[in-house]
C-alpha cells in the first residue's frame, strides 16, 4: 500500500473518502492528518481530523455509528486516500444512510441492520441491554450461548412445531452474530469465505 503524502498541503490535511465495503456507496468525505491517519490504522475505526474543532475527532464518538476499517486504499498521487468501511449505524448527522442523501440497500436485508445494532451494542454498552450484557460477558460466554442455542435447535428440528424451530433457528442466528462481532467480524466476511470455497 502506498503510504499518503501530508506535506502536500500546507494545512497537512488530506481528503478522505469513505465508502461502504459491501455496496460501495460513498458515505462520506473528511480530511486527515498524520496523526489520524494512524489512528485510524491502529484502531481500525475511522478517525478525521476535524476542521472546525481543530482536533482528532472519531467517526461515531457521540452516535456510536462508528465506520470499521475493512480496507485502505491511497490513490496514484499519495494525496486522497480511500477507506471501504463497515458502518454501524446510519453516517450522517442527519440520520441519512449516506452525507448524499442515499439509502443504502444490502442484500442482506435486515440482517445487516441487525448487525449494526449489535455493533452499536458493543461499542456503546448499556446497562440495560441483553446484547451489551453478553459483550461484557466476554467470548467465552458469548460461545457458550452459542454452542447452547444450536443444541436447542437440533432438538427442535427432530420435532413438528415449526414455530419453536424457526425462533430457535433466530435464537441460534443472532447470537451467531453477536460472536462474530466478539471477534471482529460480520457476516459479510463468512460471506467471502464461503463464495470463495464456492468459486474453487
Amino acid at each position: 500500500m502506498n503510504t499518503p503524502d501530508f506535506s502536500k498541503n500546507p494545512d497537512g490535511l488530506l481528503p478522505c473518502i469513505v465508502q461502504h465495503d459491501r455496496t460501495r456507496h460513498v458515505l462520506m468525505l473528511g480530511y486527515m492528518n498524520r496523526e489520524a491517519y494512524e489512528k485510524t490504522l491502529a484502531e481500525r475505526l475511522v478517525t478525521f481530523y476535524s476542521r472546525s474543532k481543530q482536533r482528532l475527532w472519531k467517526k461515531g464518538e457521540t452516535s456510536g455509528h462508528y465506520l470499521k476499517v475493512k480496507d485502505v486504499r491511497i490513490d496514484c498521487d499519495a494525496d486522497a486516500i480511500l477507506i471501504l468501511a463497515q458502518p454501524a449505524g446510519p453516517v450522517c448527522h442527519t440520520g441519512s444512510d449516506t452525507c448524499f442523501g442515499e439509502v443504502v440497500s444490502s442484500d442482506s436485508g435486515f440482517l445487516a441492520e441487525l448487525e449494526s445494532v449489535i455493533a452499536h451494542r458493543k461499542s456503546t454498552p448499556n446497562e440495560r441491554s441483553y446484547t451489551s450484557g453478553l459483550f461484557q460477558k466476554g467470548i467465552n460466554a458469548i460461545a457458550q450461548k452459542v454452542g447452547e442455542e444450536a443444541v436447542e435447535l437440533v432438538i427442535e428440528a427432530k420435532d413438528s412445531d415449526d414455530q419453536k424451530f424457526l425462533n430457535e433457528a433466530a435464537d441460534l442466528l443472532f447470537h451467531y452474530l453477536v460472536l462474530l462481532q466478539a471477534r471482529g467480524y460480520s457476516l459479510q466476511d463468512v460471506e467471502k469465505v464461503l463464495e470463495a470455497r464456492h468459486r474453487k
